[in-house]
């Protein structure tokens, strides 16, 4: 009677793992994500977090965000509060790195040295030069860092990397600071919605 229980068990377990099949990885493209915020310009700034979801796809208002806008700053949901206001409450275990390297050479999430965002700054930096984007004072435009590859671990442990495209409104060849609508985001993002698995292609 062992035997035949054992048997049955170990049928039953590599039948379930048969069914257990790798999902393709979701390659998209995300335009006009929109992140306003109040103040600036040496004024405090505030002004809820726009959220995102890699598994939806979509804007979210729910704690399932990975990553949060506002103006030029990024959230992750993972770690604790930088001290910004009004930031989203973190219920995950995101995490983000960035690569040098352009978006089709980065594979794997592998290996990579993985930041929350904590009381001591954001997960990626905010500021000129200092995480995705670069600002030009002499035509007041803000544009992403060439050669940046963005890589979340999502708040469900997912993985997913992002290239992101544009900081205006319908992403304009050459933005006009005083034509162009700003804070609006615009992304291509790679997502694996397989769980733990670190690919990216």
């Amino acid at each position: 009677m062992k035997k035949y229980t054992i048997f049955l068990i170990a049928f039953l377990f590599v039948a379930c793992s048969n069914d257990e099949e790798t999902l393709p990885v979701i390659a998209a493209k995300y335009s006009n994500l929109h992140a306003p915020q109040s103040g600036g310009q040496g004024q405090p700034i505030s002004g809820p977090f726009t959220k995102f979801s890699f598994e939806s796809g979509e804007v979210t208002e729910g704690n399932d965000w990975d990553i949060a806008f506002r103006g030029t700053t990024i959230l992750v949901n993972g770690g604790t509060e930088v001290g910004l206001g009004d930031e989203p409450a973190r219920t995950g275990q995101g995490s983000a790195a960035i690569v040098d390297g352009v978006f089709s050479s980065v594979v794997s999430a592998d290996g990579l040295s993985f930041s929350q965002d904590s009381a001591s700054g954001t997960a990626i930096a905010t500021g000129s030069g200092n995480g995705w984007y670069l600002y030009n004072p002499q035509i007041m435009v803000i544009s992403p860092i060439p050669g940046k590859v963005f890589v979340f671990e999502t708040n469900n442990g997912h993985y997913a990397k992002v290239e992101f495209l544009s900081y205006y409104k319908d992403s304009p060849a050459n933005p006009n600071a005083f034509q162009d609508e700003s804070r609006y985001y615009t992304f291509n993002y790679i997502y694996n919605p397989n769980k733990g698995d670190t690919s990216l292609e």
